[in-house]
């Protein structure tokens, strides 16, 4: 297995992850200067949760439409057209006035466009290293596990700093600095990367998109995998969808401490765990996403919420194994597609789980509501794991050697 110095002396994985990296930044700051704008206008738990969280309700119908693109599509030019486009969607966001309807509208059209932008991301890392003789599933796994890592110190760092701006000036003004870390991240995918062609040929089509999707879900083991990689997480990010309304003066700590938890769970499962130990990990580590929040229905003080939050959230690491094995189960010329689409429908589960939580907590209070769906998360876990194992019993043996 490559370690992490490995990975760095790889100048593309080097300038991928930069451009990454100040996209994340951007998503974070953006994502609570614009929830926190929702709730001072409207004081609604639900608008403020879909706001943060809007974009990816979009993402699973950019993923019918669209995700062709992910593998049919230059990288380098995609990547770039993706950060511009986030760039001038956020900048439209800060304008002063700007009706609701209007602000959830261009929410809608940028998680259109960051349904490309996910299997166009994460397609090229498996392609960059896949590259020599060492890469494969493990050089993605281990990959995967440094960008995880990255978004964790970026959302600690941006969810401080935007708390900070949001102390400071407005949210406005942290809107317009996610939309210039956004227009750095285009120049950094446009001017750093090397182009590359396309991973399968032909344009990219509506119809195109639907017969890779039909392809990638005509399999049962890949089917549930990809049902493990949305539902109980998504679930929980319902959760961390309410962190404004439960606690308005502390959200930054709990995103904060959230992201804390994921980069612990990353290294772990990325570097740590053993393969034997990892490949048997997913099923506890997402028991152990949701459980801890299953004490929100005390409404503890933000100092136990915080401890709580980040213990949970060491469980994210489960969604490296669960892609290990995704990987394992697609083929090369799909893996952009079948990455972008676990890309779009977990972030879409996220928004339809955040717009879910924020309308259980108006009609009962935001610490019920993460209660609530943490038992909803830890049913599904449970379940799904029970068909996995079924799925395990009833496959065929392999045909004896001649």
């Amino acid at each position: 297995m490559r370690s992490y110095q490995d990975l760095f002396r790889t100048p593309e994985f080097t300038l991928l992850f930069l451009s990454a990296a100040a996209q994340t930044m951007a998503q974070t700051v953006g994502g609570l200067a614009l929830g926190t704008l929702v709730y001072r206008a409207t004081d609604s738990p639900l608008l403020s949760a879909v706001s943060m969280f809007g974009p990816s309700l979009a993402q699973m119908l950019g993923a019918t439409l669209f995700l062709s693109g992910a593998d049919r599509l230059p990288p380098r030019r995609a990547l770039a057209g993706v950060s511009l486009a986030f760039a001038a969607g956020t900048a439209l966001l800060a304008l002063p006035g700007l009706p609701l309807g209007a602000l959830f509208a261009v929410i809608f059209v940028q998680g259109l466009v960051a349904s490309l932008g996910g299997g166009v991301r994460w397609g090229l890392l498996n392609e960059i290293l896949a590259d020599g003789a060492r890469g494969g599933n493990d050089g993605y796994l281990l990959g995967r596990s440094v960008f995880n890592m990255m978004s964790g110190l970026m959302q600690i760092t941006g969810y401080a700093a935007g708390g900070a701006l949001l102390a400071l000036l407005s949210p406005r003004a942290s809107l317009l600095l996610s939309a210039a870390l956004y227009a750095g991240a285009a120049a950094g995918a446009r001017l750093g990367l090397t182009r590359r062609p396309p991973r399968a040929a032909g344009r990219p089509s509506v119809a195109a998109t639907w017969r890779a999707n039909a392809r990638l879900f005509a399999d049962r083991p890949r089917r549930l995998t990809y049902l493990g990689l949305w539902l109980p997480n998504g679930l929980i990010v319902g959760c961390e969808s309410l962190y404004v309304s439960y606690a308005p003066g502390a959200a930054g700590t709990l995103f904060a401490c959230a992201a804390l938890g994921m980069l612990a769970g990353d290294v772990t499962v990325g570097r740590l765990l053993p393969p034997a130990v990892r490949r048997r990990a997913a099923t506890p580590l997402l028991l152990l996403l949701a459980v801890p929040y299953l004490a929100f229905a005390l409404h503890p003080p933000v100092a136990v919420a915080a401890c709580l939050v980040t213990l949970a959230s060491a469980g994210f690491g489960a969604s490296l194994v669960q892609q290990e094995r995704l990987m394992t189960l697609t083929p090369a010329e799909l893996s952009g597609h079948a990455l972008g689409l676990h890309s779009a429908g977990m972030l879409t589960m996220q928004g339809v789980s955040a717009s879910l939580a924020g309308a259980v907590a108006q009609g009962t209070s935001p610490a019920a509501a993460m209660a609530a769906m943490a038992v909803a998360s830890t049913a599904v876990t449970v379940t799904l794991a029970a068909a996995s194992r079924r799925t395990r019993a009833t496959a065929p043996s392999p045909a004896p050697a001649p």
